[in-house]
């Protein structure tokens, strides 16, 4: 994706969470149904786990994001990490869900809605502080995603950003027009 120059930081968030989405999304095209399911142990999370979670968090959140708390009452975060989805299509579908609501209400925000207050948990929030804080752990758990994802392709994993040994060859892309930044 390409770098866009922006000040804004509502702008500059869409971008940010658009490309973290992306890396996730090419992960988990290179993971098997069944590496989406496996956990490598009993007290860990498997990919389809993760993005149950992360489903489950960002339609809580970002549902009428600026006038209920981001904790709905009909949430169950626990029942997040039990029993996923049985097929990779169930699963994206509820992933794509969540990030429809996240994108839904990023799009209707504007830099002047930065400091409104928002509540997660009756606990107040600026926008700022609540978007920073759900892109923290939008990060985190991709992380998590793209690590399985790679643990399980071993050595036929397909790089999603710079390949190793390779940054020098980037650099001159980059510098040449032929590659992006980001």
């Amino acid at each position: 994706m390409a770098l866009a120059f922006t000040t804004s930081h509502i702008e500059d968030t869409r971008s940010l969470f658009r490309q973290t989405k992306g890396l996730a999304d090419r992960a988990m095209a290179q993971a098997s149904d069944e590496q989406l399911l496996r956990a490598l142990g009993e007290e860990e999370n498997s990919i389809a786990i993760l993005v149950k979670h992360m489903a489950g968090n960002m339609r809580s959140r970002w549902t009428d994001f600026l006038t209920t708390d981001g904790e709905k009452p009909d949430r169950d975060r626990d029942r997040e990490f039990v029993e996923p989805a049985a097929t990779r299509a169930a699963l994206l579908d509820d992933w794509e869900r969540g990030w429809a609501a996240l994108f839904g209400t990023l799009e209707g925000l504007s830099d002047a809605d930065l400091t409104r207050t928002v509540r997660i948990r009756g606990e107040a929030h600026s926008v700022m502080q609540a978007i920073n804080r759900a892109y923290g752990h939008c990060a985190y758990h991709v992380g998590q995603i793209v690590l399985l994802a790679k643990h399980y392709a071993g050595e036929n994993w397909q790089t999603l950003t710079i390949p190793r040994k390779k940054s020098a060859e980037f650099n001159r892309r980059v510098a040449a027009g032929e590659a992006s930044q980001r």
